[in-house]
């Protein structure tokens, strides 16, 4: 017959063969309960080829292949003294057609009208002397003391000096108003593309420095100093470093458990570490699973494409490494 010890000692082993079960079940720790849902994917590969948008040659470059740019630094510049030149015609062309633009609103000077109005007042005094001999020749003309041609003479003389009177008060009238409407518009639109010219090549100037658009690191350097590029050729490759993006995929099953905002753990194989990250995108179309992730499911089954932006301030995960990511539990929220 067991003593009361034994029968204690066998009472406490079967509680506590129950309780290790009862919180396995329970997901207390660990066990079956306690399975965290995985996903899989990659650090997406973000790279960028830059290069000048005008041709020339390179003056200087500044960066070497490994190292790191933040945004806005400068890279690489051209030789802008060719450009230099173009803008100080273009400065030049400017100043003429404002000029052009002044003297039109301006107008004639005071001493252009005078001497318009003088014009006319010496033309007038020429016709009235032209019609003085008219008459004078017309009344010795009926009473046959002169030719018909020298009548002929001074009514011509008398038709010229008219037209030089005419000629004179119009020349008067387009002094006082000055140039015409249409010439002012056409002007001003020679001073626009004036404008318009030298805003082109100052920022033709602009684009002879080379900046990172944003953090990275310099993979390829493919020009030097003093080599000859065209518009649009690469001098450097540069890998995009923040925000550090994941490419993962979710099956089917699993796509209601995952939601834009969701806060998820990223890990890579060989450190315990992990990594914050924030679910950003979801697309809406299945797709097969690529074979760069590496799952426990069949690859035929369709999955569905995730964006995930990691918080990595230090810049410890690499582009194209392959990454496994936990989702939160369910107890969990």
């Amino acid at each position: 017959m067991a003593t009361p010890k034994a029968r204690l000692a066998i009472v406490l082993a079967v509680l506590a063969v129950l309780v290790f079960f009862g919180g396995r079940a329970a997901g207390w720790w660990g066990g079956s309960g306690e399975t965290a849902t995985k996903i899989y994917g990659n650090v997406e590969v973000r790279e960028v080829e830059l290069g000048f948008r005008v041709g020339g040659r390179i003056a200087e470059v500044m960066v070497d292949e490994g190292d790191k740019v933040v945004p806005g630094q400068t890279l690489a510049r051209l030789d802008t003294q060719p450009i230099l030149d173009r803008l100080a015609g273009a400065d030049a062309k400017v100043a003429a057609a404002s000029a052009m633009v002044s003297k039109d609103a301006a107008g004639n000077r005071p001493q252009e009208v005078r001497q318009a109005q003088s014009a006319v007042v010496d033309a007038e005094a020429r016709l009235s002397e032209a019609r003085r001999l008219n008459q004078r020749r017309r009344a010795l003309s009926e009473r046959g003391f002169i030719a018909k041609a020298e009548l002929q003479d001074s009514q011509s003389a008398v038709a010229a000096a008219s037209a030089r009177v005419e000629a004179a008060r119009a020349a008067l009238s387009l002094a006082q108003e000055g140039t015409r409407s249409e010439d002012r518009i056409a002007t001003r639109a020679d001073a626009a593309q004036m404008a318009a010219e030298r805003r082109s090549i100052q920022t033709d100037l602009s684009d002879a420095v080379l900046k990172a658009p944003s953090a990275g690191q310099v993979l390829t350097r493919v020009r030097e100093a003093g080599a000859i590029v065209q518009p649009g050729e690469i001098v450097y490759t540069v890998a995009l470093t923040q925000p550090v993006r994941v490419r993962a995929y979710v099956a089917e099953p699993i796509l209601p458990q995952v939601r834009p905002g969701m806060r998820v753990t990223v890990h890579v194989d060989g450190r315990a570490k992990g990594w914050p990250a924030t679910i950003g995108y979801i697309s809406p179309v299945a797709e097969f699973t690529p074979r760069t992730v590496q799952t426990e499911d069949q690859r035929a089954d369709l999955v569905y494409r995730l964006r995930l932006i990691v918080d990595d301030p230090k810049n410890e995960l690499r582009q194209g490494q392959p990454v496994t990511v936990t989702l939160p539990s369910a107890t969990g929220g």
